[in-house]
């Protein structure tokens, strides 16, 4: 039977030696973790194993403090949930994020601020034309799920936002800050939800009614409605994934796959494809349960 897992924050740094890799704690798969797996064995390796701090985008950073105000947003009495009040909301959260990554400030140069915080506004004004937040009240905000699977999967991420319906039945809700995929690309842009509706699936033995990605850039909504029969399959996916993952950590061969997306990646110096030498692998981390959930939230919220 799935279990849910109990973690408490732990110390985020990157890891230097083997020893330190190996006092932290055993990776969970986040849908983060997941796609990087897929797209490239070694970008995981680094992020996962290896810890290797990335420095932060602006578009990330934008995309956090617009997950930021939201949250906020949905922590006034519904009343009060109105655009004038949302715009008000934005420097506080800048504040926030600032206070809590001071290394985002070095990002976003004086004179830039205001019409930074400006595009976080014009972002979360459209969410008032796509969802009227004065309506319901969400059951959760930023919400940290997880559950070990039967097969010793630790499944962790953070679900933006979930709706519960007075006849219990549950909504998924993501806020993107970019734009709606195209047909082809539906797939994975629902891979996040389906990986959330899945531990809801084992954690409440409830199937989520609906998932829904918010995407404001453009101002449009994706809905889905999974069946457990997919989940279940989605599970199974899962599993021979996360063996997939296992039987590299034992070897430590962790191969990189080049794609048009190393254009973006920070650790291309890094990567042998590029002529970079990859850091000694440190090992499988052996440690307990714990792990920061930082790396899992910031990745969930900044784009």
């Amino acid at each position: 039977m799935c279990s849910p897992v109990s973690t408490h924050p732990a110390d985020n740094a990157p890891a230097s030696t083997p020893d330190a890799v190996a006092r932290r704690s055993r990776p969970a798969l986040s849908p983060s973790r997941a796609m990087d797996f897929k797209q490239c064995p070694l970008k995981y390796r680094f992020r996962a194993i290896d810890r290797i701090a990335e420095p932060p985008s602006r578009h990330a950073v934008r995309g956090t403090l617009v997950h930021a105000v939201l949250e906020d947003l949905y922590g006034l009495p519904s009343a009060d949930r109105l655009p004038e009040r949302a715009d008000r909301l934005v420097p506080i959260a800048w504040a926030r994020v600032r206070a809590e990554r001071p290394e985002v400030a070095e990002l976003i140069a004086d004179e830039q601020l205001e019409p930074f915080l400006d595009e976080v506004r014009a972002l979360v004004q459209r969410y008032y034309r796509l969802e009227d937040p004065t309506r319901f009240d969400p059951e959760s905000r930023e919400a940290k799920v997880e559950v070990e699977l039967d097969d010793g999967v630790l499944l962790r991420g953070f679900v933006d936002r979930i709706d519960a319906a007075p006849s219990g039945a549950l909504r998924v809700v993501d806020y993107k800050t970019g734009r709606a995929p195209g047909p082809t690309q539906e797939t994975r842009a629902l891979f996040q939800l389906k990986f959330y509706a899945l531990v809801l699936l084992r954690t409440r033995g409830v199937v989520p009614a609906q998932l829904r990605l918010v995407y404001l850039a453009d101002e449009q909504i994706l809905t889905y409605a999974p069946d457990e029969e997919e989940l279940l399959r989605f599970e199974r996916t899962l599993g021979a994934l996360w063996a997939a993952i296992l039987d590299a950590g034992r070897t430590g061969e962790f191969q990189p796959t080049t794609s048009w997306l190393c254009s973006y990646c920070d650790y291309k110096p890094l990567c042998p494809e590029f002529g970079g030498t990859p850091p000694p692998y440190p090992g499988w981390p052996t440690g307990g349960a714990d792990e920061s959930p930082d790396e899992t939230l910031s990745d969930a919220v900044s784009d």
